[in-house]
């Protein structure tokens, strides 16, 4: 008898239980935000109106790269979509998958919208792709049916929804450390809103949620030395048209995956992040959106941003003694150190905006950096690489620590550069950029300046004035229907 049972013993060792888990307690917090959060914050509404504006904006200034625009257009050439979605600044109407990724390739081609720095970075303003396009699809099929479309004011509620998914997982939990990029984020969230959007349940959220952990993710390495390329410019269009994707399959009855996070030795966390669960800092609401960074001033990757402005302040200074420049010291937090600090050769523009020393170099030469001192024909300026050579970067401690301080989250960075003479300049200190929350009322009046540059880089002026004062206009704006927004966005 004892025999039988040491048997039995040994063949339970060999199975698995196949019982069915109730879903992953995250993705059913997601969900359940995603489904009933009411955005009550005029605060959020509003910065998420300056959001669409610079997003926008950002994606019109791409335009004017053909490495940029060749990515743009269906799949096939020539293919159209009857009552589908367009792609701002462009002519094309498409299915939304592809329009999503056209979008969000646009939107993040210059690095130069908003931002998010935690444990984990990104820029939420990429889930835009996926938002505005099914937002535009699904109005004009609405319409085409005889129902009401969309409103804008539905588009800026699911940007408060999928900044604070993004944000909020972004507080605590480093994706970047265990190798995978931050655009897994974006799918994350973008699916999210997009399933509730085409009238998702919240069982639906949580199964197209649990596709978005199982599929493939993004590895880090087109973001840095020595890999770094183009890709980083397009990785978000992939992720937030993927989320359509999924979206869509999910909402065809497709079966989702509860233990998706959870699973032992098969789920997101065992196989991707090193066994361990996600952390919440905070409950969901709209404070990611209330506390976005926007790069206002230059297209630099956010942890230069205060560099910039400070080589920036120290031109007139360091311009006409460029021969007599001994060393420029750099002092910077641990982040930028880890991500944006280079030496030796850059091999394109996607390699040069991640490199802290080639931003400053730019700023105490130039005294500006915009998207075309990326480029190769202003990169071969010898100057440039001979102030790379004479930095030297430190780490300052307590800024390391700002960085992560919820009080705070400050991205500080100082240059000082010193001459042969022994003469050298101040030490100019900037602890918060222009785009940071506690410069808000600095910032927004450039920022609708920028966005307002940035218009009439593509639209003609009467054309580009109605966007304006429509954007500008908070009312009319929420009330506007999506696929008459769209339709101005039209050249």
């Amino acid at each position: 008898m004892s025999s039988l049972n040491e048997s039995k013993s040994v063949e339970s060792r060999n199975v698995e239980s196949n019982i069915r888990p109730e879903a992953d307690e995250e993705l059913v917090r997601i969900a359940e935000y995603v489904a009933d959060y009411v955005v009550d914050s005029h605060e959020a509404m509003e910065t998420a109106r300056y959001c669409l504006m610079d997003t926008l904006g950002c994606g019109f200034l791409a335009l004017r790269y053909p490495e940029c625009t060749k990515h743009l257009g269906p799949i096939v050439p020539g293919t159209t979509v009857p009552n589908g979605a367009r792609v701002p600044g462009t002519q094309f109407e498409m299915d939304p998958i592809k329009a999503a990724f056209d979008i969000g390739c646009m939107v993040r081609w210059l690095d130069f919208n908003d931002t998010w720095l935690a444990a984990e970075w990104g820029h939420p303003s990429d889930n835009l792709g996926g938002i505005l396009a099914i937002a535009d699809f699904l109005s004009r099929q609405s319409i085409a049916e005889g129902y009401a479309p969309l409103t804008m004011g539905t588009v800026l509620e699911a940007m408060v929804k999928a900044h604070e998914i993004q944000g909020v997982l972004a507080l605590d939990n480093s994706f970047n450390r265990v190798g995978l990029d931050h655009v897994i984020l974006v799918k994350v969230a973008s699916t999210a809103v997009v399933t509730q959007m085409m009238g998702g349940s919240r069982a639906d959220i949580v199964d197209a949620v649990s596709q978005a952990f199982v599929d493939g993710q993004s590895l880090r390495t087109y973001r840095h030395s020595p890999n770094t390329g183009s890709r980083k410019s397009w990785a978000a269009g992939d992720a937030t048209s993927r989320a359509v994707r999924l979206a869509m399959v999910t909402l065809t009855g497709e079966m989702g995956y509860p233990s998706a996070l959870s699973a032992k030795t098969w789920g997101f966390y065992d196989v991707s992040f090193k066994g361990k669960p996600f952390s919440f800092q905070r409950e969901l609401g709209s404070y990611v959106m209330e506390n976005i960074l926007f790069k206002i001033s230059y297209p630099a990757e956010f942890h230069a941003q205060t560099a910039v402005e400070a080589a920036i302040e120290l031109h007139n200074d360091v311009v006409n003694k460029l021969d007599d420049v001994e060393r420029i010291e750099l002092t910077t937090h641990e982040s930028a150190i880890r991500i944006i600090s280079k030496e030796g050769e850059l091999h394109n523009p996607a390699d040069r905006d991640h490199c802290l020393q080639y931003m400053v170099a730019c700023g105490l030469l130039f005294g500006e950096l915009n998207a075309d001192h990326y480029e190769d024909d202003v990169a071969s300026d010898p100057q440039i690489d001979a102030l790379r050579e004479k930095m030297t970067l430190t780490e300052n401690k307590q800024w390391s620590e700002d960085y992560h301080d919820p009080s705070k989250r400050s991205i500080a960075n100082a240059v000082q550069v010193f001459f042969k003479d022994g003469s050298k300049t101040d030490n100019v200190a900037v602890e918060y950029p222009l785009g940071h929350r506690r410069r808000r009322d600095e910032g927004i009046p450039v920022l609708v300046e920028k966005f307002k540059r940035n218009v009439y880089s593509r639209f003609p002026k009467r054309h580009g004035e109605e966007i304006i004062d429509l954007c500008l206009d908070e009312e009319a704006l929420l009330n506007t229907p999506v696929n008459e927004f769209m339709n101005l966005l039209v050249i």
